[in-house]
């Protein structure tokens, strides 16, 4: 009995789907459906069955379309920032946080220093990408750290770079007295020697180092105002010095045991001779001397000094090197070798005044006390020691007065340490002439 209600069952379920396929197939062929087949609550039943399968399968085809736009996609944003990478000054051994947001997601993030692929070292380098921001962590940072830092975002849609300066600020290596009235004392005070009538300092450097702008930043500190009365040509490819002129210093309390030379700046084809270079420092020129570019001072002109006494010689050689163009003076330094090798046989202390500090070095320019504690400015002391051939603890960076209106105290003290120095070393060039009593230099043969 029970397989029998079971096959009944079957046969009752069996025949129901054979009457709805005959009502689904007359309904798609527009053809009334057999009478035998089905009720008409079932034909609508049938119908709507059809019906709700048709949009289910027109729901799967979307889902399906969307799934696939999703993966093949559209093109992803262009890189760009929306916020770039700010430059950074860290004391030594400090860490250092970069920094930057972009407008997507979906960005390949490439690190660069000073131009080539930043080598990270575990434990120094740490990168790291939070959503749309990029960082990079550098810990304890050294000298070596100091440089140029960029980024550079690409994804298939293009690419978008930005950079950041990291300075990092050394030990102090050289200390300056930042209180100018002990060492204006000192200068006022100095004993020299009293086989000349005052110490001599020859400048000598190319067009536009500043070497006017030295003159008249010495006479500013002295004066204790604003002096222009020798016209600078810093930055200029012209010199503006034509005659060979001496200046002094002095102020209401009395003068200074010593006085500069100023002379023509070098040119690649103009400018001063060298000739005339070597004449100025073993004191054959005399003051007012009219340079002349292509013909050097001979020995019958009325300039020229046939028996120089060594009051009449220079007493210290002083090159003009600006910080910021020490690559750049190729034609110079062809000029200054007959130059250096002259002063070093007559056995003249030479140094160097390296100019435009502020130029070379941001972080110099923003405080100028932090100048010895600037790698940047150490590097190109070492620089400047290389080229010229003078030991860096005879190199001095100062910064002489060109945009200011008013009296700079760091300035000044920069200038003045600088001049407490080697007013001792022009003294015992002085003393160790005048105690072997050497003879007057011949006069240059032409």
């Amino acid at each position: 009995m029970h397989e029998e209600c079971s096959s009944m069952h079957e046969n009752h379920q069996g025949g129901e789907k054979r009457n709805r396929q005959l009502v689904l197939l007359s309904i798609s062929q527009n053809t009334p459906p057999p009478a035998h087949t089905l009720t008409a609550a079932k034909v609508k039943e049938a119908a709507h069955t059809e019906q709700q399968t048709d949009q289910d399968t027109q729901t799967s085809n979307l889902n399906i379309t969307v799934t696939q736009e999703s993966i093949m996609g559209s093109s992803p944003s262009k890189p760009e920032f929306r916020t770039v990478l700010a430059d950074k000054q860290v004391t030594d051994g400090h860490n250092v946080i970069l920094s930057c947001e972009a407008n997507t997601e979906d960005v390949t993030a490439r690190w660069e220093k000073d131009g080539q692929k930043l080598a990270c070292v575990e434990g120094k380098h740490t990168v790291k990408q939070i959503g749309t921001k990029c960082i990079l962590e550098i810990t304890k940072a050294q000298e070596s750290d100091e440089g140029k830092y960029t980024i550079t975002l690409s994804n298939s849609s293009g690419s978008d770079s930005c950079s950041a300066l990291v300075r990092v600020q050394i030990n102090e290596w050289r200390t300056v007295q930042w209180r100018q009235a002990r060492m204006l004392n000192d200068l006022k005070a100095f004993k020299y020697c009293n086989e000349v009538e005052e110490l001599r300092f020859l400048l000598y450097g190319p067009i536009g180092a500043g070497k006017s702008s030295t003159i008249n930043t010495i006479r500013t500190i002295f004066e204790g105002r604003q002096f222009v009365n020798c016209l600078a040509a810093a930055g200029s490819t012209k010199s503006h010095t034509l005659r060979y002129e001496r200046f002094r210093f002095a102020n209401e309390e009395g003068s200074f045991p010593f006085a500069f030379n100023d002379i023509m700046g070098a040119e690649a084809k103009d400018g001063v001779l060298t000739q005339d270079i070597i004449s100025a420092l073993k004191g054959h020129m005399k003051e007012g001397y009219m340079f002349n570019s292509n013909s050097p001072l001979t020995t019958n002109n009325h300039y020229y000094n046939q028996n120089p006494s060594l009051s009449d010689q220079m007493h210290c050689l002083v090159y003009v090197i600006p910080a910021d163009k020490i690559s750049m003076m190729d034609d110079f330094m062809k000029k200054l070798k007959s130059v250096r090798e002259t002063a070093s046989s007559m056995g003249i202390p030479q140094v160097i005044f390296m100019t435009r500090v502020d130029c070379a070095c941001p972080m110099t320019k923003e405080n100028l006390q932090n100048i010895y504690k600037s790698k940047k400015i150490r590097d190109k002391m070492r620089e400047c020691s290389n080229v010229v051939g003078v030991p860096v603890n005879c190199i001095f960076p100062v910064l002489n007065y060109h945009e200011e209106t008013h009296l700079n105290d760091d300035i000044n003290c920069l200038m003045l340490d600088a001049l407490t120095q080697i007013i001792h070393w022009a003294n015992d060039y002085v003393v160790k002439m005048s105690n072997i009593q050497i003879s007057p230099q011949q006069p240059i043969r032409e």
